[in-house]
């Protein structure tokens, strides 16, 4: 058994991605739809609501996406390069702590005593846990949380794992300037509510809800790392430096998945993770709907909607996801309280 499992790991944690395709999508919701009405309509809502998500990110009207980009072949080349032998300058390293708080945390031993004193080992990461835990994504009362210990006590391992993986990535998601400022804001705001969204799915299909949150969470750091580093390239080409909306909603299209992918290897996640990932990437043909499908298309909506943009029409959500009306009504309240509460966060959301 143990060989045969570090056969299926060596699948999903190769150095080099898989070069993307052109056309890559964020949304890939499965053909297999409950009626044949809606068969074709599927993937035309998904990329119109990918669409709404880029000029909302991007604060840039959707002609501003359309524009010819052609002169810039040679800088997608580039990232594509860099993304394919591994060279990303901007791909945020494996935090310190990370190995041992996932042991700890898989492992049913593992007592509160020694998870507390793991995150105190890192000071870093113990400030950043508090101020999370105690944001209104995920305080679960009206009382501060003082301590990690308390944190610990009160979340359950379940909560802990979820505010461990925002505490990793948020440091990585503030914005180093005014200029990406906006664009770090709503990338955040956006993965919090998809690895959310993702969680409480995988919990009406029984499945793990961390490993979902966690994986929610991975595109929208992708999403800043391949901004930073398509900025980078365009830094050492130009004076300006400051790559065009058109230029940046498409390298973010192309790489999106293989980013996340390369964020999974250089953090030496477990081969669930990377399965979860090229699952929503490449469904295989009449797949089931995995949670983070669901979640990422469901957590942009209501993202969206709460932003006040360009969105998708409530009667379209049963055409793409795979869920029943009950089922989506319980996920977008719960959302939506999310998004409602954490607008009063301390914390930059």
């Amino acid at each position: 058994m143990p060989g045969f499992l570090s056969w299926i790991s060596g699948l999903f944690t190769t150095a080099t991605p898989t070069p993307p395709a052109p056309e890559a999508r964020l949304f890939n919701p499965s053909q297999e739809t409950p009626s044949g009405d809606n068969q074709d309509r599927a993937p035309e809502l998904a990329q119109q609501l990918e669409e709404h998500l880029f000029c909302w990110l991007l604060d840039a009207e959707p002609s501003a996406l359309r524009t010819d980009f052609s002169a810039s072949e040679d800088i997608l080349e580039e990232l594509h390069q860099r993304l394919s032998n591994n060279r990303m300058e901007e791909l945020p390293r494996q935090p310190m702590s990370l190995p041992m708080l996932m042991r700890a945390l898989s492992d049913e031993s593992t007592d509160r005593q020694r998870l507390t004193d793991i995150i105190l080992g890192d000071p870093s990461l113990t400030d950043q846990l508090l101020q999370i835990a105690n944001s209104p994504y995920f305080r679960p009362g009206d009382h501060a949380i003082e301590s990690v210990d308390q944190a610990v006590f009160v979340l359950g391992v379940d909560g802990i794992r979820n505010v461990i993986a925002a505490a990793v990535m948020r440091p990585m998601m503030a914005a180093r300037n005014s200029r990406e400022a906006l664009f770090g804001q709503r990338a955040w705001r956006w993965g919090l509510t998809c690895a959310r969204a993702s969680e409480l799915i995988a919990r009406i299909h029984g499945e793990d809800t961390s490993a979902h949150f966690m994986v929610g969470l991975l595109p929208s750091l992708a999403y800043i790392t391949i901004r930073r580093e398509l900025q980078r390239i365009c830094r050492s080409r130009t004076t300006t430096g400051e790559p065009e909306p058109a230029l940046i909603r498409h390298a973010l299209a192309r790489y999106q998945w293989a980013t996340c992918q390369l964020l999974a290897n250089e953090w030496n996640l477990p081969p669930k993770y990377h399965a979860y990932l090229l699952a929503a990437e490449r469904p295989a043909p009449r797949q089931k709907h995995t949670p983070l499908t669901d979640g990422m298309i469901i957590g942009t909506r209501e993202v969206l909607r709460h932003a006040n943009q360009r969105n998708l029409a409530e009667e379209a959500l049963p055409k793409v996801l795979r869920l029943t009306e009950e089922q989506i009504s319980n996920v977008r309240r719960a959302l939506q309280t999310m998004l409602r509460e954490g607008g009063r966060s301390t914390i930059r959301n």
